[in-house]
C-alpha cells in the first residue's frame, strides 16, 4: 500500500519497517505495549478516529496509531495512509 505511492522507500529503523517519501517518515509498523499498531503522520482527533486509535507514545502529537491486533478496516487505514504521505510530503 504504501510502495504504491510515488518517491517512497522502506527503511528499516528501530526494529521496524518504516516508509518514506523524501526523507520524511510517513507509516511506521511497531510494537506499542507489546501490542502490534501502525502510526500514521497525521494531525487528528484520536477520539474522531475510532477506540482502536491512541496517541502515538513519539511525534510532538503529529503522529496517531491504530493496534492492529483487533482487527482494522483496510479501507480507512489505506485513506490515513495516504492522507499521512500528503501530510509528510507538505
Amino acid at each position: 500500500m504504501c510502495l504504491e505511492l510515488p518517491d517512497t522507500t522502506e527503511k528499516l529503523s528501530w526494529g521496524h519497517p518504516n516508509f518514506r517519501t523524501g526523507k520524511k517518515t510517513f507509516v511506521a509498523f511497531e510494537q506499542v505495549q507489546g501490542r502490534p499498531s501502525i502510526a500514521f503522520r497525521l494531525d487528528a482527533d484520536v477520539e474522531q478516529l475510532g477506540p482502536n486509535f491512541f496517541d502515538t507514545p513519539y511525534g510532538r502529537g503529529k503522529w496517531v496509531s491504530l493496534w492492529i491486533d483487533e482487527g482494522f478496516n483496510a479501507r480507512q487505514v489505506r485513506a490515513l495512509v495516504k492522507r499521512s504521505y500528503e501530510t509528510a510530503r507538505g
